[in-house]
């Protein structure tokens, strides 16, 4: 046992010295919870946001139902029409620029219905000014002949924490 603390006290006594870098936030554990009926629903989500990602708002919308609501920075937008008009392109262009890293996932399914939620840390540079985001999402879909598709988005966003 006093070889454990003597190694301890070495270990400890290196990272004294080791030059410091400032303290990062800690991210939450990333864990998913996903029952095998809400799996596929999922997928959908994922393919949605890798659309995004290449900066294709167009094959993202193919995700989206036509009766879709979109809540997002404090506004709705009450159909996939009128999210195309005003935000889809600019949430491209935001995905495609600053990386984004899920940090936690969980859903349900039950008949044609599944919830999708998540966290994730969005980092990086847009339009020159950093982001240093973690963001929550919400993803209602319903299955019909088609597949998933989206039905409703809830998007909010807070800075980390600091501990």
């Amino acid at each position: 046992m006093a070889g454990f603390g003597l190694r301890a006290a070495a270990v400890a006594m290196l990272l004294a010295l080791a030059p410091q870098a400032p303290a990062a936030p800690p991210e939450p554990v990333r864990t998913e919870t996903l029952p095998e009926g809400a799996r596929e629903a999922a997928a959908a989500v994922d393919t949605f946001h890798a659309a995004l990602r290449r900066g294709d708002p167009e094959a993202a919308l193919a995700l989206v139902a036509d009766d879709a609501i979109v809540f997002e920075d404090g506004r709705i937008e009450r159909t996939k029409a009128e999210y195309a008009l005003h935000h889809a392109g600019a949430d491209a262009a935001f995905s495609k620029a600053v990386p984004s890293k899920r940090l936690n996932r969980t859903g349900h399914a039950g008949g044609d219905l599944a919830l999708i939620a998540s966290e994730s840390r969005t980092k990086g540079r847009f339009k020159g000014q950093d982001v240093d985001r973690i963001m929550v999402e919400t993803m209602v879909l319903r299955r019909g002949a088609e597949g998933w598709r989206i039905v409703h988005i809830h998007w909010s966003s807070a800075l980390p924490a600091t501990d």
